[in-house]
């Protein structure tokens, strides 16, 4: 008998994204492979050297979030609330979540940077005009944790909680958090990542990034994989998912959209593109032994994309270090080059793509892709038709994190 711990299921999906402000409208551009890439309108970024971005358009933080709590928080913490609500909604976890226990739900964020535009508004009134001007809140807006303390404070969950502060493969990282979590007798955590980056602040902490692309072109900035690669695209938004013990889900009678089967995670060192290579290799391996599946089982690869050819060429020959002869024949995919990488919110956003492909039988495109370089079965111009019962998610961060997920459809175990 298999003394294997039971997956945690995913059961709930909130996305707030440059192409979409729900799970529904986020799967439909990343299913027609539509591109959301644009000139940087937002205030004080528009004369940067960083040109083009993905910016959430159309979200209104009041109109789905109390006052009191926009009003003490940074706007990546309004993306990450929003997503929340919408997460748990679609778990059919209402309002009044589980008020019997709320020690059974608990919440799970991870930041790359925290609240950069709330600390730029505060300081600027601290030198502009004195230190009776800055706002309570700066103390605590600005923080990694924010996100986290607030979703909680809201919802009312006082179930095991944290940060994951670390670069893009802490949103992987937290998933996993949350999975093992869930697997030691927590009923639900509320877990994802949310950045908002193009404050003028932000932007210019990131100007230092030599894997920043500054094209000017949308359609031309951001093309991983290819002899025309020139670097990442930031984006802002992110995704929250609800992960919870699968039988208490069955219990209640939630759908089970995923499980959570297997997560590795290594660390190579800042920009180190070729080192990457066996560590994410090494994550790899990882995930598959944890989730229990054979190279040959994983039926689409979800891919890290940075856009730099040394990056590029490391993660296309760890895949094929990992998945051996099967890595030239499962298709890879990368619908962030469609609206930007956005930090930690990158490898979630991911995530809920890869459990959206899998329920709807399809692999979405890689936008703005046309001559791939690399010995990669990259899915282009169109969504491709493919039978999904697991999916692995790559994440690699420019200041050296990396880890795999290895996600299974729900109602498939460990074969």
């Amino acid at each position: 008998m298999s003394t294997r711990p039971r997956p945690a299921a995913v059961t709930g999906i909130g996305v707030i994204a440059p192409n979409g402000l729900d799970a529904d409208a986020y799967w439909k551009s990343v299913r027609e492979g539509l591109g959301f890439l644009d000139r940087i309108t937002r205030e004080g970024c528009e004369n940067l050297p960083l040109k083009v971005a993905g910016q959430v358009e159309g979200f209104d933080a009041t109109a789905l979030i109390e006052e009191r709590f926009v009003v003490q928080t940074d706007r990546f913490t309004h993306y990450a609330m929003a997503a929340a609500r919408l997460a748990l909604d679609d778990a059919g976890l209402g309002p009044d979540e589980d008020p019997e226990d709320p020690f059974s739900i608990g919440v799970v964020t991870a930041a790359g940077s925290g609240g950069g535009e709330f600390g730029q508004r505060e300081l600027q009134k601290l030198w502009g005009q004195g230190s009776k001007f800055v706002g309570p809140y700066q103390s605590i807006a600005w923080f990694y944790a924010a996100s986290t303390g607030q979703i909680s404070i809201r919802h009312g969950f006082k179930g095991p909680c944290g940060v994951v502060a670390s670069d893009e493969a802490g949103g992987l990282d937290a998933l996993a958090h949350a999975a093992r979590a869930v697997r030691r007798g927590t009923g639900a955590i509320v877990v994802g990542a949310a950045e908002a980056p193009l404050a003028p602040y932000s932007t210019v902490c990131q100007l230092g990034y030599r894997e920043l692309s500054t094209a000017e072109e949308p359609d031309r900035a951001y093309r991983p994989f290819t002899t025309a690669a020139r670097g990442f695209v930031p984006a802002e938004g992110g995704a929250m998912l609800v992960v919870e013990d699968e039988r208490r889900a069955h219990d209640r009678g939630a759908e089970v959209r995923a499980t959570v089967a297997g997560h590795g995670a290594t660390f190579t060192g800042a920009s180190r593109w070729a080192e990457s290579r066996e560590g994410l290799a090494r994550a790899i391996r990882v995930a598959l032994d944890e989730a229990g599946c054979a190279p040959e089982e994983i039926d689409v690869v979800f891919a890290d994309a940075l856009g730099v050819p040394e990056a590029d060429r490391a993660e296309a020959l760890a895949l094929a270090d990992a998945l051996g002869t099967h890595a030239a024949r499962v298709p890879v995919t990368a619908p962030k080059t469609g609206f930007g990488r956005a930090y930690c919110g990158a490898p979630v956003l991911d995530t809920a793509a890869a459990v959206l492909a899998m329920e709807h039988g399809l692999v979405p495109p890689t936008p703005h892709v046309f001559d791939i370089a690399y010995d990669l079965d990259l899915v282009v111009s169109r969504a491709r038709p493919a039978e999904l019962r697991t999916a692995l998610v790559l994440s690699r961060g420019l200041m050296g994190s990396t880890a795999a997920l290895v996600l299974r459809r729900g109602g498939e175990s460990a074969r």
